[in-house]
């Protein structure tokens, strides 16, 4: 049976969705609501972050 051997995971502070766009609550000029557009800190915008090496991973 193959190893695990994938090195990346989903980032725990935004579960995979590492952009967003977020409604402050008004409305622009033209009527439609005033976005502010958000990245992830951790993940820096993509989504993945590396995996933590384990006991097990490591041969313990």
């Amino acid at each position: 049976m193959p190893e695990n051997t994938h090195t990346l995971r989903r980032c725990p502070d935004c579960d995979g969705f590492p952009r967003v766009a977020i409604t402050t609550g008004q409305r622009t000029h033209t009527g439609s609501r005033h976005t502010v557009k958000v990245t992830c800190r951790t993940c820096n915008g993509n989504g993945l972050v590396p995996r933590r090496a384990t006991a097990a991973a490591q041969g313990r």
